[in-house]
């Protein structure tokens, strides 16, 4: 392999996740999907990047609508013959990896690189002196059939395998840049990611990404470090979940000098509306504002009883309120959650269980005794003829 100061410096950009087409508590995001493109494509124009790689979850479904594939051809005819900017894209766990694929074999050269399904023998996409190897998601069976290799039976065998052949096709004297969609053992989670698998199966180590020069990775939705500094997710494009709340999302900007390693920069994205979690009593919630109120929203109840038509009330606040709960003191104080086995439990133990959960406090001496009247007055009558 040649010198590192022979080689030609390599800037691109990293993003995944895109989720098009994704509906949020029976809300459309696409409008906000295509306000954050915007500024994709404003990005990849104003850094100057050499390629755009988008690791996985194009699509938040098989079989997107309509709308979502309209929005991300204009997109990518932005990107690519707009800005003149490559774009390298791989399918992952959402996708349809034979949709994604259609038209790979001549869009290459107009710079729009697809990996939809599983190549035994990969090409890497080649970009000045950095060689982009693609490896599509793909289901431990699906991979036993594609690679032709029956000892495929976890999601760490199938990326071994993929990258293996990745490094039998690696040109002398290129760095090695990894595109993936999985989940590293260790990383931050969030609610709106599918698992892909049961038991721990799905999980791949970090150490096999150990001798690339970057892994981009795709999957994870908070843009994080996966057991080395050079492997990372750049997160999701917007927040898909109450439990993204607290997420920054951004493009990761990697920038690959001569010699040493990957450097990488946070840009971050500004949505159209963020989504926020807030907690309050519904009075104090009621006189808002609370922040924006065209923000997507989940609330918090900290009533102690319940409160009737609170989200449409609430709604004539922040109209773009998605979702309530009750929250427990028990869960507000970080208090120890009860396992509840109902066969070892008796009716009495079970009922107060609930009732902390739902009310977040115990029952006190009055409604102890009406519930201890109804439950003897429900079992007399089931014991009667």
């Amino acid at each position: 392999m040649p010198d590192g100061s022979l080689r030609t410096p390599m800037r691109f950009l990293h993003t995944s996740d895109w989720h098009l087409g994704k509906t949020l508590c029976n809300a459309n995001l696409l409008d906000d999907q295509a306000h954050v493109l915007d500024q994709v494509v404003a990005m990849a124009r104003e850094t100057r990047a050499e390629a755009l790689v988008l690791a996985g979850d194009l699509y938040d479904r098989a079989v997107p609508p309509k709308e979502a594939v309209a929005l991300l051809d204009e997109t990518l005819d932005r990107l690519v013959r707009g800005c003149g900017v490559p774009v390298l894209i791989i399918a992952g766990n959402h996708d349809s990896p034979e949709r994604l694929a259609f038209a790979s074999s001549f869009l290459g050269s107009q710079g729009l690189h697809l990996a939809g399904t599983l190549d035994p023998d990969p090409e890497p996409v080649l970009i000045g002196d950095t060689a982009f190897h693609l490896l599509p998601y793909a289901d431990p069976a699906l991979a036993r059939f594609a690679l032709e290799d029956g000892d495929l039976r976890t999601h760490q065998d199938v990326l071994a395998a993929q990258l293996v052949r990745a490094r039998r096709r690696h040109p002398p004297g290129h760095r090695f840049v990894a595109v993936a969609h999985a989940f590293v053992a260790g990383g931050s989670v969030s609610d709106s990611e599918l698992g892909l698998s049961i038991g721990g199966t799905g999980e791949v180590d970090a150490a096999l990404f150990q001798f690339c020069d970057y892994a981009a990775l795709g999957h994870l939705h908070r843009p994080q470090e996966a057991g080395h500094a050079h492997v990372r997710y750049a997160g999701s494009l917007l927040k898909y979940s109450a439990s993204e709340a607290g997420h920054v999302k951004a493009l990761t900007l990697v920038d690959l000098p001569k010699k040493g390693p990957a450097r990488t920069e946070p840009l971050l994205l500004s949505p159209r509306h963020d989504l926020r979690r807030v907690r309050g009593t519904f009075e104090d919630l009621l006189k808002g504002p609370l922040g924006p109120t065209e923000d997507y929203l989940f609330l918090d109840l900290l009533d102690d009883g319940p409160v009737l038509d609170a989200m449409a009330r609430l709604r004539q606040v922040y109209p773009n309120l998605l979702g309530i709960q009750p929250v427990s003191a028990a869960a507000d104080s970080g208090g120890e959650a009860i396992d509840l086995r109902s066969r070892e439990l008796d009716p009495d133990l079970l009922f107060q269980s609930f009732f902390r959960e739902v009310q977040g406090r115990s029952m006190n001496e009055d409604e102890a005794a009406v519930f201890q009247e109804m439950s003897q007055r429900i079992l007399r009558d089931e014991a009667q003829p």
